[in-house]
């Protein structure tokens, strides 16, 4: 599965990962569950980890896009990790898309990452 989800600190938190190349039908799953913590749990923090990840179909692009701008203020913080350099750049691409706090991090410091993402969710 090229998206695989895992809530964290009784679901204010949201671990998704992010393999191969997303298709449009990838949303299908994601949308809904990441709506349904919104609901629960108001402004959620996202850990966004894109280690072993190929980019998107035009379809998944386009699904994205209107996800980001549906859900522009639903996100508290936001730390994408990669090991790309092309995946660096996604976190500054995606500000103007979002009211979250966003970093990036290189995958050698994913534990930076969840640290920066929980200090106040304990």
């Amino acid at each position: 599965m090229p998206i695989q989800l895992k809530e964290e600190y009784e679901g204010r938190l949201l671990a998704v990962h992010v393999s191969g190349k997303l298709e449009k039908a990838d949303y299908e799953h994601f949308v809904p569950e990441f709506e349904r913590l919104v609901r629960q749990h108001g402004k959620l923090r996202i850990l966004f980890d894109m280690t072993d990840f190929h980019g998107w179909t035009v379809g998944a692009l386009w699904e994205d896009t209107k996800f980001a701008m549906h859900h522009f203020r639903d996100i508290d913080r936001l730390a994408v990790v990669g090991e790309k350099k092309w995946q660096a750049g996604m976190a500054t691409f995606c500000k103007p898309f979002t009211k979250a706090t966003i970093l990036y991090y290189d995958h050698a410091d994913a534990a930076a990452a969840r640290q920066w993402l929980s200090p106040e969710l304990q």
